[in-house]
């Protein structure tokens, strides 16, 4: 059977410097609380030893420690917000353009001819593409609901 995980040797340099300043961050509030590893890590349900790779950011320890100690930092912060669908920018610009694409194609059928679609504003440094691409195709709905 093929070897279905990869050796954090492997991650993305990126990854592993972001896991490694999540354990600093957790390391900094863990101190600036006065408490010590020991007490977290019980806490934690976990061994000191772990405790202390979590704070050396290692990715092999468990997603699950990393995330009960970002709980424990502030709990009112919801972690999977961070990649929630509505988040996903990437995501819903390919949604938008596809959404485009085939409302073109539906109208190319039925007027045969040059185009006259309402032009697309530019992205601006204020709004993520998304939002533009998403305020663009919703744009000509209103538009045509004002006249």
């Amino acid at each position: 059977m093929p070897k279905q995980n990869i050796s954090p040797a492997e991650y993305p340099q990126a990854v592993l410097q972001q896991i490694e300043r999540l354990g600093q961050h957790i390391a900094i509030a863990r101190k600036r609380r006065g408490e010590t590893q020991a007490q977290w890590a019980r806490r934690l349900g976990v061994s000191q030893p772990t405790m202390a790779r979590i704070e050396r950011g290692d990715p092999s320890v468990a997603m699950a420690s990393y995330v009960m100690c970002m709980w424990l930092v502030n709990p009112a912060m919801a972690v999977a917000d961070v990649i929630a669908p509505q988040n996903d920018h990437a995501a819903l610009e390919r949604e938008v353009t596809r959404v485009r694409g085939s409302r073109k194609t539906v109208k190319d059928a039925l007027h045969p001819g040059p185009s006259t679609a309402t032009p697309v504003p530019s992205p601006s440094r204020s709004r993520p593409a998304a939002a533009v691409g998403l305020a663009a195709l919703i744009q000509p709905r209103s538009a045509k609901a004002q006249r």
